[in-house]
C-alpha cells in the first residue's frame, strides 16, 4: 500500500525555512544520576528534515533568491533561541536560511 504524505498546512515568508528535528533535545540523564540540562550544549549543531522552505530573500534589487534547500533535504542546523512550534503534537522549527549550516547527501 502507498504511503501517504500530509501536505504541511503552514507556508514560511522570506527565507524562513521548516525544520522538523531528527534528535529529542532536553535533559540528558548520565548513568551515574547527574543530569545534565539541556543549556549546556547551546553550541552544538542539531539534524533534521526540511519540510517547507520559503520562497527566498530578497537582494538590493528586490529580486527573490531562492534557499539552497529544498522538502526532503536531511540539513544540520545552529540550535535556535526560539521555542518550536507545534502543529498536530509534532514540533517543528522556523529558521532563517543562514541558520541552516550544511546539508546531508
Amino acid at each position: 500500500m502507498a504511503k501517504t504524505t500530509k501536505k504541511f498546512s503552514l507556508v514560511p515568508l522570506g527565507d524562513r525555512i521548516v525544520v522538523q528535528p531528527a534528535d529529542a533535545t532536553g535533559e540528558k540523564k548520565l548513568a551515574s544520576g547527574i543530569i545534565i540540562p539541556e543549556t549546556v550544549n547551546k553550541e552544538k549543531l542539531l539534524k533534521g528534515d526540511v519540510i517547507a522552505v520559503g520562497p527566498g530573500a530578497r537582494n538590493a534589487a528586490g529580486e527573490r533568491v531562492p534557499a539552497d534547500v529544498k522538502p526532503g533535504d536531511t540539513v544540520f542546523f545552529k540550535k535556535p533561541w526560539d521555542e518550536p512550534i507545534k502543529v498536530d503534537g509534532i514540533e517543528y522549527y522556523v529558521l532563517p536560511g543562514s541558520d541552516i549550516i550544511l546539508i546531508e547527501n
